[in-house]
């Protein structure tokens, strides 16, 4: 978890509740309290039988913490070598994200050590010049309400023209691109910032039509899953982004919801694949059946 940007909202939920145990006892009531606002819903499900059952030896039994003094988190070399090495993706680029201090740390991986499967070959070009600048200015006009005037490469050669608001920037895993929503036209607009040509801050009236666009259809599948080999922290990790909500069911079981994006269904059915036997879909049936034809369809291959 200290390697993920989002589970590392675990460590700021301990540190929290061991500032407030510093203070005074800890109740179960606080504890959950401070986890909500700290980490995710579910979190509570592995933090608070953690401190309370003696897995991690930080709060004694009457709610206070073993330490004298509130806790400070400063970087590890470890989280140092992890910046680094995501200081080196290319997309880092585009956010003129700086992070100092990081001149003589090795990273702990490079882009060379990744392979990525199931993914288009098309993606985004992210260390183009011509696309930083673009991306940048699209973020600042998200950021600052302001309309932009752009052109776009058509997929059948031709070039297309429009002026609206930018609405947010959204990225595809799957595909490795980004695409802008703009509104001010009848029908939602997305536009793939790999096909424009030209944009600059569109200089005409200000009032225009805000039809914001509808956001991508949503679907969600049901899974249930056997907690052996800490399957239940793999897979709140390895849908990390994406909303979702956990359930005990038992001492062993757990019912987890996921909510997707529709274009993402194929990566969502690989994904729970990856988990084998110890995850079973509940609902919907008609993912349910994409599971079924996935596996068909490996076995047909030689695959399963």
């Amino acid at each position: 978890m200290i390697f993920s940007e989002l589970y590392g909202a675990y460590y700021n939920a301990v540190a929290a509740i061991l500032r407030e145990a510093a203070a005074h006892p800890v109740t179960k009531e606080e504890l959950r309290r401070i986890t909500a606002e700290n980490a995710f819903s579910e979190s509570v499900l592995t933090i608070e039988p953690a401190l309370t059952g003696g897995k991690w030896p930080l709060l004694r039994p009457d709610g206070t913490g073993v330490t004298r003094f509130p806790p400070t988190m400063p970087l590890t070399l470890l989280q140092k070598r992890w910046l680094k090495a995501i200081s080196l993706d290319p997309r880092i680029r585009l956010f003129d994200a700086d992070i100092p201090g990081l001149d003589d740390v090795p990273p702990l991986f490079t882009p060379d050590d990744v392979f990525v499967f199931d993914r288009c070959a098309d993606g985004d070009p992210f260390e183009d010049e011509t696309y930083i600048r673009t991306f940048r200015l699209v973020l600042d006009a998200v950021r600052d309400r302001q309309p932009l005037s752009i052109g776009v490469r058509s997929r059948n050669g031709g070039t297309a023209h429009l002026n609206g608001m930018p609405e947010y920037l959204e990225y595809s895993e799957k595909d490795d691109k980004f695409r802008l929503a703009v509104s001010g036209f009848r029908h939602p607009v997305f536009v793939n910032l790999g096909r424009v040509l030209s944009c600059r801050p569109f200089c005409g009236p200000r009032r225009m039509v805000r039809r914001k666009p509808a956001p991508a259809a949503e679907k969600s599948v049901e899974l249930e899953l056997l907690d052996e080999r800490n399957a239940l922290e793999r897979v709140l990790l390895h849908f990390a982004h994406f909303e979702k909500e956990a359930r005990r069911l038992d001492e062993r079981r757990y019912r987890v919801t996921v909510r997707y994006q529709r274009d993402d269904e194929t990566e969502m059915v690989i994904r729970v694949l990856s988990f084998g036997p110890l995850i079973r879909v509940t609902e919907p049936e008609s993912f349910a059946a994409l599971i079924k034809e996935r596996l068909e369809m490996q076995k047909s291959c030689g695959l399963g």
